[in-house]
């Protein structure tokens, strides 16, 4: 099954995904057109996209993902979009349902897809993301991100939303510097969310908050059943909750109103 009754524009926003990217394309050959926004990769990404002849690859700077998948959805021709992160695989079973669903005038505004994590080359089967979805396809004329959300961004639908059975393939640790670093930095935009917001910083909440996270995902959501796998998910998410704090102290001690400049209008 190569073509769908509605077309389909494929979307993805990266920066330096190379080890990922080449899959993730692959996976998504299917689509009627693959747009790829780019924040100005330095690790040959932009390069590598450039030279494929079924993708077209646009640089703009970034400055939240919600402004740059709103960038990113203003680019799409058709009005069916399928909107995936670099590090995720749509597998064949998946892309099979998305063309069957297009196929047959679907019903719904949007559709969820629970994803399947892996640690590195292995499945993540607990530490809180066993019940993990996401919206991934949808139609552009009844959808807007939320302004309110500078990272884990909402997607907000006008009429029905179903969900898929097969779910998307998501590689979302490669090595502990890597998602180190990545957890880091959604705490920073968590805290310049907070920060527009006007929640204060709380010291009690910079220790209980942690605590809870690593705990909650852990114990209750089942992370030791993963192994060391699960003590180090579980680990880097509660850091990121910390350096949300760090990060909102910082703001509040710097009175740093240039942050407001990347929230959107």
């Amino acid at each position: 099954m190569k073509s769908s009754k509605e077309k389909v524009s494929a979307l993805i926003i990266t920066y330096n995904e190379i080890g990922y990217i080449e899959n993730c394309i692959q996976s998504i050959d299917f689509a009627d057109e693959i747009i790829v926004v780019d924040s100005f990769s330095t690790d040959g990404t932009y390069e590598y996209l450039a030279n494929l002849d079924n993708v077209k690859v646009i640089q703009h700077p970034f400055d939240n993902f919600t402004l740059q998948k709103s960038f990113a959805l203003k680019q799409a021709s058709n009005d069916w979009v399928l909107f995936i992160d670099a590090d995720e695989v749509v597998s064949e079973n998946l892309k099979y349902e998305i063309l069957k669903t297009l196929n047959s005038n679907p019903e719904h505004s949007a559709y969820w897809f629970y994803r399947k994590f892996m640690f590195q080359d292995r499945r993540l089967l607990f530490s809180g993301w066993q019940t993990d979805k996401n919206y991934r396809l949808f139609r552009k004329s009844r959808v807007k991100f939320s302004e309110e959300k500078l990272v884990h961004e909402t997607l907000n639908v006008n009429g029905s939303s179903g969900i898929f059975n097969e779910k998307l393939i998501h590689y979302c640790y490669k090595n502990f510097e890597e998602y180190k670093e990545k957890m880091i930095s959604y705490g920073r935009l968590k805290a310049k969310e907070s920060f527009f917001k006007e929640n204060r910083f709380n010291y009690v909440y910079m220790v209980l908050k942690p605590a809870w996270k690593f705990l909650h995902r852990y114990i209750l959501r089942l992370g030791i059943l993963d192994g060391k796998k699960g003590i180090t998910i579980c680990y880097l998410d509660a850091l990121g909750v910390l350096e949300r704090y760090r990060e909102l102290k910082r703001l509040e001690n710097t009175n740093d109103l240039a942050y407001y400049l990347v929230m959107p209008e």
